[in-house]
């Protein structure tokens, strides 16, 4: 739990720390980040891209290998979408199954209307969120709980899992060596960050204003 902690509050160093020490358990443990960021509704701020990023530069210039790190990190973006599904489609049914008058009255009308979302973008939206943070944590669990087709879910999780993944992880492996790149890492692993969670925060900014013109008129 402590490396969990740590790569989260000083990724490179932590990571390179751990590789150092035990590459196995830094395989585990890269698994384990991604899939939690994935996997469950409680952890859209782990870092998936910049750590991504940060695998592939480190895996450049020490015993991780690129080849079984690509797989291991599409493996566990897989399973987390899909656990984030189950756990949303479980509670989804619940709802629906449910007497209390505040579920029948006001839930489901929000379930309903994401299910209408998911039918007319779901496919697109589980591809292209895959590449913007908080906004990917929830994608699965949501897809789940308005009833979005499993198989579909999975197709689409699979495609975006084998794109996200290696974008990142062998951006960093082409491009770690490079001087440059060495002497200014916080520099690009901040604006990774910064650039991948700017359409989230648009797009709040933008519901909200919609949400307060309608207000007024």
């Amino acid at each position: 739990m402590n490396e969990l902690f740590d790569i989260v509050l000083h990724t490179d160093d932590a990571l390179m720390r751990i590789v150092a020490e035990n590459v196995i358990e830094a395989y585990v443990i890269l698994f384990v980040i991604i899939f939690l960021e994935t996997g469950t509704v409680f952890f859209p701020f782990l870092p998936g891209d910049g750590l991504l990023f940060t695998a592939g530069v480190i895996t450049a210039s020490t015993a991780l290998n690129i080849v079984w790190l690509v797989p291991v990190l599409i493996l566990a973006a897989i399973l987390g979408n899909l656990a984030n599904y189950f756990v949303g489609s479980f509670f989804g049914k619940s709802l629906e199954k449910s007497q209390n008058r505040f579920v029948i009255k006001y839930l489901m009308k929000y379930i309903i209307q994401t299910r209408h979302f998911y039918d007319k973008h779901g496919a697109k939206s589980i591809v292209i969120g895959r590449f913007f943070p908080v906004i990917r944590t929830y994608i699965p669990f949501f897809a789940g709980l308005s009833g979005f087709k499993h198989h579909i879910f999975v197709i689409y999780t699979i495609i975006g899992s084998v794109l996200w993944v290696p974008f990142f992880t062998l951006t960093g492996y082409f491009i770690g060596e490079n001087i440059w790149v060495k002497e200014n890492y916080g520099l690009i692993f901040l604006g990774l960050i910064i650039v991948t969670l700017m359409p989230f925060f648009y797009n709040v900014i933008k519901l909200a204003f919609t949400k307060k013109s309608k207000s007024k008129d």
